[in-house]
């Protein structure tokens, strides 16, 4: 990062992904409080022009608001490093890795970590036949934010009717009852744990729908669940080879203890409002949310 007593910060957000929206959110609070903290920002809506929108700008730091594929799959970090411009978050091979959920379950696996069994297979594939026993979940393998996901209950007689938007090729994966626990990764230290608690799934609507799900944090679980989320969050960040801020989700089985508890992925982009589930575990450390986001701007480089 530039060592200039006010660096000049561009705020990626936006992008042409399905989580577009969610981006401009996080991009415009995110530029907001790097603003309190003191920096010089200029908000940057990611499209094919971004290149040149850099060069003109001439910043110090790239500060990665973009969610979902091209912003969070190593495209864009391939870009910034092209450039030699210091940006936030994962690098290329890790953010590449965590967006594909199977290959980061392949490297979750070689940790030593617990996953769930699941497939990819062809969307008309999943749509036509029972691809494992039902319980089970479809869902896009690269996708993020609960984009496109679909629970096959135990008793369903059929597969289900999958979108015309979703993938050519989809995950399907076991379900896991139970609750939905979420850990956030700050550097070297797992952050706190999260128990997000909805009336379903906590899908696309639960996450950013007012009053789509509520969070207890710390979350109120035993002490062995609590301390291995922190755990395997910190080993699922280094295994992939993850750098600043990522987020682990796990599903827990409360019947099994600690047998019930599963990773389900690992977000190298997560949500960036200041209620969203990182900021917030940044709050139980005494964080508040323009710390949080400087903190993310003065860790930036290049080689990530």
């Amino acid at each position: 990062m530039s060592s200039r007593a006010n660096p000049k910060v561009a705020v990626l957000l936006g992008g042409p992904s399905a989580e577009r929206e969610v981006s401009l959110s996080s991009g415009r609070e995110c530029a907001a409080a790097l603003r309190e903290a003191g920096y010089n920002v200029v908000e940057v809506d990611a499209g094919h022009d971004l290149v040149a929108r850099l060069n003109e700008i001439k910043p110090d730091v790239a500060f990665n608001a973009l969610h979902g594929r091209w912003g969070e799959d190593g495209c864009v970090q391939g870009i910034l490093e092209w450039m030699g411009l210091p940006y936030t978050h994962s690098g290329v091979l890790a953010s590449a890795l965590a967006m594909d959920k199977q290959r980061s379950k392949d490297v979750y696996r070689a940790a030593g970590l617990p996953v769930v069994e699941s497939v990819i297979c062809p969307k008309s594939e999943a749509s036509t036949r029972h691809v494992m026993a039902p319980p089970y979940v479809v869902k896009p393998n690269n996708e993020g934010s609960s984009v496109g996901i679909y629970i096959v209950n135990e008793a369903a007689n059929s597969p289900p009717h999958l979108s015309d938007d979703m993938p050519d090729q989809v995950m399907v994966e076991t379900y896991v009852p139970g609750r939905e626990l979420t850990t956030t990764v700050m550097g070297d230290k797992a952050l706190s744990v999260t128990d997000i608690i909805t009336d379903g799934w906590y899908d696309y609507h639960a996450k950013y729908a007012e009053g789509g799900s509520r969070h207890e944090i710390p979350a109120n679980i035993p002490k062995d669940i609590f301390d291995a989320c922190m755990d395997y969050a910190l080993r699922a960040h280094d295994a992939l080879g993850c750098r600043g801020v990522s987020r682990t989700d796990f599903r827990w089985d409360e019947a099994r203890g600690l047998d019930g508890l599963f990773l389900l992925e690992t977000n190298t982009q997560p949500g960036m409002t200041p209620t969203s589930l990182a900021p917030e575990q940044g709050q139980v450390v005494d964080m508040g949310f323009p710390e949080f986001c400087a903190w993310m701007v003065e860790d930036a480089s290049c080689n990530r």
